[in-house]
């Protein structure tokens, strides 16, 4: 697969991303002990990350704005990356390999790029509005299954009182299996290349999903809200899978 000018940018920020959380990753286990400990130096890791991907997506396109948990840019343009530098964090300080570096180019409010990159597994995901998704170059797609009872679906797993548990055991109880990565991003990437059939969670932000979102897409699946009246950006709510599994968990979604 030959990549666009646009795709090799980002890439190029997501490699030298990631090979920065590699070194820093192989460290956590060592700061078990230590005063600040690793929730401290995933932070630091964290904004090392953060600091890669401006400076190289910046001089790459010096006039396109940020939107990023830390450091966002006060300036704005018609082109704006959507920047996750670690997602996963939670993994990272248990040394557990399910992180990745996210990127997302979204014009004039579309979303038209996306990278996700678990520098572990070096599997890198790509897409570009109207030519497919890739994993390692590969042209990846959303499962088949078409009923929830054969289906694995990812979720968040909440660590309080939520209303979705009740959900979830509704759920439960329709599918083949239910897993929970901790990485939003691999969640919609895995989707994308049908390792999961589905996949819902609540309590996201624009950073997490973005890059993931438009995998999911161009690998032929839907991404949307609950309901048709909310965006998910606003919402924070996205259930995804192929037609026939998104509508399905739609339904339990909303009638929780």
């Amino acid at each position: 697969m030959a990549r666009s000018a646009l795709i090799n940018v980002m890439v190029q920020a997501a490699s030298k991303a990631g090979r920065s959380l590699i070194h820093d990753f192989n460290e956590v286990e060592n700061l078990q002990i230590s005063v600040k400990g690793p929730s401290f130096f995933a932070l630091q890791a964290d904004l090392k990350a953060a600091k890669i991907l401006r400076n190289v997506l910046n001089k790459a396109r010096p006039d396109y704005s940020f939107l990023m948990e830390k450091n966002k840019s006060t300036t704005q343009s018609n082109d704006r990356w959507i920047v996750d530098p670690l997602n996963g964090t939670m993994n990272f300080l248990h040394s557990v390999p399910l992180f990745s570096v996210s990127i997302a180019l979204e014009r004039q409010g579309q979303l038209i790029a996306g990278v996700i990159y678990n520098p572990i597994t070096e599997e890198l995901f790509t897409a570009e509005k109207g030519t497919g998704a890739y994993m390692n170059d590969r042209r990846i797609r959303v499962g088949a299954r078409n009923n929830l009872d054969t289906s694995l679906i990812v979720i968040d797993i909440p660590n309080h009182p939520s209303t979705s548990l009740s959900q979830q055991k509704v759920l439960m109880a329709q599918v083949s299996g239910i897993r929970a990565t901790g990485s939003s991003t691999l969640n919609l990437a895995w989707l994308a290349a049908g390792r999961f059939d589905g996949y819902w969670e609540n309590n996201l932000n624009a950073w997490e999903i973005a890059a993931g979102m438009l995998m999911v897409r161009e690998a032929g699946g839907f991404v949307t809200a609950p309901t048709s009246n909310e965006s998910i950006y606003k919402s924070g709510r996205l259930v995804a899978g192929n037609e026939y599994i998104h509508a399905q968990l739609v339904n339990i979604v909303n009638k929780g």
